[in-house]
C-alpha cells in the first residue's frame, strides 16, 4: 500500500481525506495545514494525525497530495517532488505558466508520478460517451454557478472555465490556432462572467461560456461530430447521443428511440437515432485518487498528467489575455 499525506485541510482537503481513508491502495498517514486550529478541528473530527511541518509530512509519505489554496500549488509540489515524492495537485496546477512548466520538468528529472485534478474528467457522464467522441468539429460548454465568494480571488477562467478547456484538450486531438474572448468583472475585480472561441488546427471550434453569477447552475457540454451529435449534462449525469445515416430502403420504419428524416425529392431518406448511454454513478474524487494509486503501483500514465494540467492552464491564460486586452483598449 501507498502511504499518502494531504496538505490544505480545508473544504476540499477534508473531502479528500475522507476519500483516501475508502481507497484501499492508500495508508493515510496525516496531514499538514498551516492554520494550526483548524487543522486540529479536523483531526479530531476525522481522526486523522495532524503534522506539525510540511517537510514532516512529506518525509513520511509516499504520495502527496496537495490541496491547498492555488498560489500555494507550486510551493508544495515542489518540495515533494525535490523529495522524489509521487504527487496529487487540485487543479489548476499552479498560479503562473511559467511555474507549471517549471513543475513539469521537476517531476520529468525525479522520474515520479503526477496528476492534477481536473476532477470533471472523471465525472460519470463524460465517462459514459468518452468512448463514443470521434473528432468532434463544433463544440458548446456552458458552465454557470450561482454565486460563492469561495474561488473569487481568481478569474472564474481559472475558477470554471479552465474544467471546461481541459475536457475539450483532451478530446480534440489538435493545437489550438487561435483564440479570442471577452469577460466582465460583476462581483470581484476579476472577470465573474466568460467566453471564449478556441479554433483549433485541425478545423474545430469550441465556444466557452463560464459565470459564476447565475441564478441556476449548469455544467453542459455538446459536440458536434461527423453524423453525431453528444450531449453531456455533467451536473444531472445525463446523456444523449444522436446519430443520422441512411435509412435501409426507402420505406424503411423508425424503431425505438429513431425515426426517418425525409430528406426531399431523389435524395436518400435519413434515419435518426437517439440513444442515453448509462451512466454508471461514481465518486468523481475517489476514483481521480484510486486512478492515481493505480498508475504508481502499476507504473502507468495518470490520467490527467501534469502536461495536461500545464496545458490547460497555458491555454487559459491565452483566454484571460485576451479578455484583459479588450478591457484595456
Amino acid at each position: 500500500m501507498l502511504k499518502i499525506g494531504v496538505i490544505g485541510a480545508g473544504h476540499l482537503g477534508k473531502i479528500h481525506l475522507k476519500q483516501i481513508k475508502e481507497i484501499p491502495a492508500y495508508t493515510l498517514v496525516g496531514f499538514y495545514d498551516s492554520n494550526t486550529e483548524a487543522a486540529n478541528a479536523v483531526s479530531a473530527e476525522l481522526g486523522v494525525t495532524s503534522f506539525a511541518s510540511m517537510d514532516e509530512l512529506i518525509k513520511a509519505v509516499d504520495v502527496v497530495d496537495v490541496v491547498v489554496p492555488t498560489t500555494f500549488h507550486f510551493e508544495c509540489a515542489k518540495a515533494a517532488i525535490k523529495q522524489s515524492k509521487h504527487v496529487f495537485i487540485e487543479k489548476p496546477i499552479a498560479t503562473t505558466v511559467a511555474e507549471a512548466k517549471s513543475l513539469v520538468s521537476l517531476a520529468n528529472e525525479a522520474n515520479v508520478k503526477t496528476q492534477i485534478g481536473h476532477v470533471e474528467r472523471f465525472n460519470p457522464a463524460f465517462l459514459a460517451v468518452k468512448d463514443k467522441l470521434d473528432q468532434p468539429m463544433f463544440i458548446e460548454a456552458h458552465r454557470l454557478a450561482q454565486f460563492n465568494p469561495r474561488g473569487t480571488d481568481v478569474s472564474v477562467v481559472l475558477d470554471l472555465m479552465i474544467h471546461d478547456i481541459d475536457i475539450i484538450l483532451s478530446v480534440v486531438k489538435s493545437d489550438v490556432k487561435r483564440i479570442s474572448a471577452s469577460g466582465v468583472p460583476i462581483i470581484s475585480d476579476t472577470p465573474d462572467i466568460a467566453n471564449a472561441r478556441i479554433e483549433f488546427d485541425n478545423g474545430c471550434v469550441a465556444n466557452l461560456t463560464a459565470s459564476r453569477i447565475s441564478l441556476k447552475n449548469m455544467r453542459k457540454i455538446r459536440m458536434f461530430q461527423k453524423d453525431a451529435y453528444i450531449s453531456i449534462d455533467m451536473l444531472s449525469h445525463k446523456t444523449e447521443v444522436v446519430k443520422i445515416k441512411d435509412a435501409l430502403g426507402a420505406e424503411a420504419a423508425p424503431s425505438g428511440f429513431s425515426f426517418v428524416l425525409d430528406m426531399g425529392k431523389d435524395k436518400k431518406k435519413k434515419e435518426i437515432t437517439i440513444e442515453q448511454p448509462a451512466v454508471n454513478p461514481n465518486n468523481a474524487i475517489r476514483m481521480e485518487l484510486d486512478t492515481f494509486a493505480q498508475a504508481i503501483l502499476n507504473n502507468q500514465p495518470t490520467r490527467v498528467t501534469i502536461e495536461d494540467g500545464a496545458k490547460a492552464l497555458e491555454v487559459a491564460y491565452k483566454v484571460i489575455e485576451k479578455i484583459n486586452f479588450l478591457q484595456t483598449n
